[in-house]
């Protein structure tokens, strides 16, 4: 791992649009990307499959230690098996928000993610890329958007997958898992000190990403 690799985080609340612009910032610049939501998916659908529960702290951090995961090209991948649509079941994002209040869950996790960090530089998106994991990035960016904005793109995301859905109960499990991630102990959700924040309820991904890339080019400009 470099130490000296540029790091830009994108942090944020469920559906605020970070997995995206993170993505499309990574492909653009032609930096590794890594969706740290993912981690925590991972680690509650290996848990899923294994029968452990969502309160057994020790066995899930265990289970997050030995992650064999890897992205490839916005696919995701545990034991080299492509689990891009299984992670991104409504459940299992429920289950991630769960056990990403345990202290030993996160700790298990740190070191992944700092292992992502590898020339030419990374886009790394979740809840506390710039606060926790790479508090020395050149760019933090904090995204914000509507409860009603992101349950809007929640909603035309599963109704796109054929999967039924009801916007007031989308706008409730993501007010419900916001006051969950800001309150837990590890690593709350919120901006850091440094992070721009740039709010995604009116503009679109493209705009979001511009904005970025200006952002991250001023960075290089002054380094």
């Amino acid at each position: 791992m470099s130490q000296i690799s540029p790091v830009i985080t994108i942090d944020g609340p469920t559906a605020s649009g970070k997995g995206t612009v993170a993505h499309r910032v990574a492909k653009h610049l032609g930096y590794h990307y890594l969706d740290s939501g993912a981690l925590y998916r991972l680690t509650a659908l290996m848990a899923h499959k294994q029968e452990i529960a969502l309160d057994d702290e020790p066995a899930l951090a265990a289970l997050a230690r030995e992650l064999p995961c890897r992205f490839n090209h916005g696919h995701v991948l545990l034991d080299e098996i492509d689990v891009t649509e299984e992670v991104r079941a409504e459940a299992i994002g429920v289950g991630a928000s769960k056990i990403a209040v345990l202290p030993e869950v996160r700790k298990a996790l740190i070191d992944l993610q700092v292992s992502f960090r590898n020339t030419p530089g990374l886009v790394a998106d979740g809840r506390d890329m710039g606060t926790v994991i790479f508090p020395d990035a050149q760019l933090k960016v904090f995204l914000t958007a509507s409860a009603e904005a992101r349950a809007s793109r929640r909603y035309k995301q599963l109704i796109e997958k054929g999967i039924s859905a009801n916007m007031e109960n989308l706008v409730k499990d993501l007010m419900e898992r916001d006051a969950r991630d800001s309150a837990r102990t590890a690593a709350p959700l919120k901006p850091s000190p440094d992070a721009i924040i740039l709010d995604t309820s009116e503009i679109t991904a493209e705009q979001a990403v511009q904005n970025v890339l200006e952002w991250f080019a001023k960075t290089q400009k002054s380094a």
